[in-house]
C-alpha cells in the first residue's frame, strides 16, 4: 500500500530490558520535627527513606466532616399537620357542641312556651267554665249577638 522508501529502511537497535529491582520493606525513619508555621501557610514534613532520598512535602490532615445540626426526632412538618389536625378537630368538636346546645336550648324554650300555653289556656278554661263564676253565665258580646252558656239570643 505504501510505497517503500529505500532511503528510510527500518534501522533495528539494541533493547535493554530492565527488570525491577525489588526493594526491602521500608521502614519508615522518624520524620524530623518541624515546628508549625504561623498564619495559614502549612508545615512541610520531609522523610528520609531507607535508600537515602528525602521526600518533602505538605502534611495532609484527614479531612473532618462539619457537625451537622442537631435535627429534633420529629421533623417540624409533621409537628405542624399534627397540631393543625388537632385544632381544626377541636373547632369541629366545639361546633358540633356548639349545633347541640342550640338544638337542646330551642327544644327547651319551645316546651316551656307550650307550657305556658297549657297552663294560660287552662286558667281561661277554668274562668269561663266554673260554677262559681256568674250567675247568669258567661256573657260575651260579639256584633251585638250575646252568647250565654251555648245559647243564641239574637
Amino acid at each position: 500500500m505504501y510505497p517503500d522508501h529505500p532511503r528510510n529502511a527500518p534501522v533495528q537497535r539494541a533493547v535493554e530490558v530492565h527488570q525491577p529491582t525489588p526493594l526491602p520493606p521500608a521502614v519508615p525513619a522518624p520524620a524530623p520535627v518541624v515546628p508549625l508555621q504561623p498564619g495559614s501557610v502549612p508545615a512541610v514534613a520531609s522523610i528520609v527513606l531507607p535508600d537515602g532520598r528525602v521526600v518533602t512535602g505538605y502534611a495532609i490532615e484527614p479531612a473532618r466532616p462539619e457537625p451537622v445540626a442537631l435535627k429534633p426526632a420529629v421533623s417540624r412538618t409533621a409537628v405542624n399537620v399534627a397540631l393543625g389536625g388537632v385544632g381544626f378537630l377541636a373547632v369541629c368538636g366545639g361546633l358540633l357542641l356548639l349545633t347541640s346546645f342550640i338544638a337542646a336550648l330551642t327544644a327547651f324554650i319551645t316546651q316551656l312556651i307550650i307550657l305556658a300555653a297549657v297552663i294560660f289556656g287552662g286558667w281561661i278554661a277554668v274562668q269561663i267554665f266554673s260554677a262559681n263564676g256568674h250567675q247568669g253565665g258567661t256573657t260575651v258580646h260579639i256584633r251585638k249577638a250575646v252568647f250565654k252558656r251555648n245559647h243564641f239570643h239574637g
